[in-house]
């Protein structure tokens, strides 16, 4: 049986034939943020496996998911992906290595970016830019307190499942809520917006859009 290619080499080449949209002329009022979609080792710590394996190079890819910490003001204890605000002149690429040193401690430089996934604009007032980044091992990780209650390597299978996507429809919009499965829960958009974007483009190959996708009411604030 001929071996699949490498997943660093799938991802890689799925992203280099994606066209990327921006969010462009945003209000005003919406802040740039940036948020790491890490792939890295699913190692010791891997979590929700147990489904059916659709690729060798699955067996050892996750990707690295927070849960942020309780005494956060807004969207306390929710899953993230590792990320924040830009600072004044950053790149969205340069701000998620710096959100992935400062709230997981996972040190990486430019060389590990593989590029970007749409831009999603959220009803708490950000425009978000997703950065694919090889991570690797990633064998130190550490929690900043302040930020991360804990930090979760989901293996890359998990987000393969034939009952993903969720999609509830919502009286306050056209358009449904996406929710992503996750052992016995769900990850709400916008950071489910990300994942299935990453799992429909970078794995699959599929130049799908998330960016007309709804998000639950605990997101707007």
């Amino acid at each position: 049986m001929q071996r699949s290619p490498a997943l660093r080499d799938v991802v890689l080449g799925h992203l280099q034939s994606f066209d990327v949209r921006a969010a462009g002329e945003a209000d005003p009022a919406h802040r740039g943020a940036a948020v790491a979609v890490a792939i890295v080792d699913a190692g010791h710590g891997a979590e929700v496996g147990g489904l059916p394996r659709h690729a060798p190079w699955q067996d050892d890819a996750a990707l690295l998911l927070t849960r942020r910490a309780a005494g956060l003001r807004h969207h306390a204890g929710q899953w993230a992906l590792p990320g924040g605000r830009l600072d004044a002149g950053e790149t969205a690429e340069q701000a998620a290595l710096r959100e992935l040193a400062e709230e997981v401690g996972l040190q990486l430089d430019a060389a590990t970016v593989m590029g970007r996934l749409d831009d999603f604009v959220t009803r708490s007032g950000f425009v978000i830019t997703p950065v694919v980044v090889w991570a690797g091992a990633a064998r130190h990780l550490v929690p900043n307190p302040g930020e991360v209650a804990s930090i979760h390597r989901i293996p890359v299978e998990e987000f393969l499942r034939a009952d993903a996507p969720r999609l509830e429809a919502v009286s306050s919009s056209e358009h449904p809520v996406l929710r992503m499965p996750v052992g016995q829960s769900w990850i709400a958009a916008p950071t489910a917006a990300v994942l299935y974007q990453f799992r429909e483009v970078c794995l699959l190959g599929r130049p799908t859009r998330v960016a007309h996708f709804e998000q639950p009411a605990f997101a707007w604030r």
